[in-house]
């Protein structure tokens, strides 16, 4: 059943990401960041980018966390949306920050959260996540406070890079 659920996952971004694209800008990056639920993670992974103009920006992303729960090392997939939010009018510095509104999402646990992004690469967000069911990470219960920090690198800065 989970195997169904991810490749319904998939299909919907891609089919997303295409018809949204046809109407906003799409930008892919790459992030990497430390998360802790009930327990530190490394999380690296990738987002989309989609903006129409730049006061209200949508991310959709997916990751992996990884971390030791109980002795034991642990792999999490996760998937994530976000809603970036600037509404100040004549900025000098283009909008340099975002309020954020979003959700993720794991097997294990579904946290809604609120924060801040500088320029939309550099991500503070807090929540609370609620666990699904009784599902534990190698008998830890991931429920709680749920803190991100996650730095988003656009892919074109790495392809101008090694021009």
């Amino acid at each position: 059943m989970m195997n169904f659920r991810t490749a319904v996952a998939i299909l919907s971004l891609f089919l997303l990401s295409t018809v949204v694209k046809a109407q906003y800008t799409m930008h892919k990056m790459i992030s990497v960041g430390y998360t802790y639920q009930n327990q530190s993670f490394g999380e690296v992974g990738g987002k989309l980018l989609f903006l129409k103009n730049d006061d209200v920006i949508y991310r959709l992303g997916g990751s992996a966390l990884m971390g030791v729960a109980n002795s034991k090392f642990a792999i999490m997939p996760k998937l994530q949306a976000d809603v970036l939010l600037n509404f100040e009018k004549n900025v000098d510095f283009y909008h340099s920050y975002y309020f954020l509104v979003g959700a993720e999402g794991t097997n294990k646990y579904i946290a809604p959260k609120i924060g801040v992004t500088l320029f939309g690469m550099l991500d503070l967000t807090g929540g609370y996540a609620f666990p699904i069911g009784d599902t534990r990470l190698n008998g830890k219960e991931m429920k709680g406070l749920n803190v991100n920090f996650t730095l988003n690198i656009p892919t074109v800065f790495i392809h101008d890079m090694f021009k």
